[in-house]
């Protein structure tokens, strides 16, 4: 999508600092981090959330998850990590391309909402 941040992050329009790459997958540091290690993982092909991950083939959607678990593992998350998908204005998407926060670096809180 022409608009899209994260479209142009993948294209080199915006400068991002890249973690991860692969022909469907593109990992990069969050500007904002709320955690020590924060890492957005996301598809290269344009799909808006979580809602619409039926416009992609499974091996997109298993590339998206390896790639999650291959950053962690990178960043020598042996304690753990979280990883979050925000899916729509309720849930405060802020970017419309599906994107999965992978957070980590310190002992998360036990509450979620």
């Amino acid at each position: 999508m022409e608009n899209c941040i994260f479209c142009k992050i993948i294209n080199g329009e915006i400068p991002s600092t890249k973690v991860y790459e692969n022909d469907q997958v593109y990992a990069f540091r969050d500007i904002n981090p709320q955690t020590p290690f924060h890492v957005l993982v996301i598809p290269k092909k344009h799909v808006s959330s979580l809602s619409e991950t039926d416009q992609l083939n499974d091996a997109e959607i298993a590339a998206c998850l390896r790639a999650v678990s291959r950053v962690a593992a990178e960043a020598g998350l042996s304690g753990g990590y979280r990883v979050i998908s925000n899916c729509g204005p309720d849930a405060c998407q802020s970017v419309p391309h599906l994107h999965f926060h992978v957070l980590g670096g310190r002992q998360m809180a036990l509450r979620m909402a």
